[in-house]
């Protein structure tokens, strides 16, 4: 990657052995494999067991979780906010496993509408809930600082699977908690 990274640097003018450049391609390839580390992590590890028997139906959300990732189409970040929250069936999930998976998610090139999706689907199928319901809010750099330059612009995405999908009592609850 530090090559390519170089190669970018002087395609684009620069002097890639100019003092301020020349780790550049270096720290630029750490900085890639960070923000794209989603790639190298697996549901099995980030949720690593802390599963755990409950009899527990009640809806269980954690908001506000910050998140950081890259679209595909530009490369640019993207950063917000996702809303997760689920009704148990027999099993709970370790409460930081819900934000490990949307950061597992997130660190990979992603369109917001698939990231809402896959975060939804992957606790969906991991607690074996009856529902899930996710919403993310998030600022798209690609809108910001290029093309149509709209500084206020968010963009909101949401995805309800069982119960949140079906029920319209489940939904309204799952909305006003996230509003409040």
């Amino acid at each position: 990657m530090q090559e390519y990274f170089k190669k970018i640097i002087e395609n684009i003018g620069e002097d890639s052995d100019r003092e301020g450049l020349r780790d550049t391609p270096k720290r630029a390839a750490e900085a890639m494999k960070f923000l794209t580390q989603g790639y190298q992590q697996t549901v099995d590890e980030v949720v690593n067991g802390a599963l755990f028997q409950s009899d527990d139906d009640e809806m269980v959300l954690v908001k506000n979780i910050e998140l950081y990732s890259l679209c595909e189409h530009h490369l640019l970040p993207f950063t917000g906010k996702c809303h997760v929250a689920y009704l148990p069936n027999g099993k709970i999930i370790g409460l930081s496993k819900i934000a490990r998976i949307v950061d597992m998610h997130a660190r990979r090139l992603q369109v917001q509408e698939n990231l809402t999706k896959e975060i939804a689907r992957t606790v969906y199928d991991v607690t074996g809930a009856k529902g899930v319901g996710v919403i993310i809010e998030a600022q798209h750099l690609c809108m910001m600082m290029r093309g149509v330059e709209k500084q206020n612009s968010v963009m909101n995405t949401s995805m309800m699977l069982g119960t949140f999908r079906e029920d319209p009592r489940t939904r309204a609850e799952f909305l006003s908690l996230v509003k409040s």
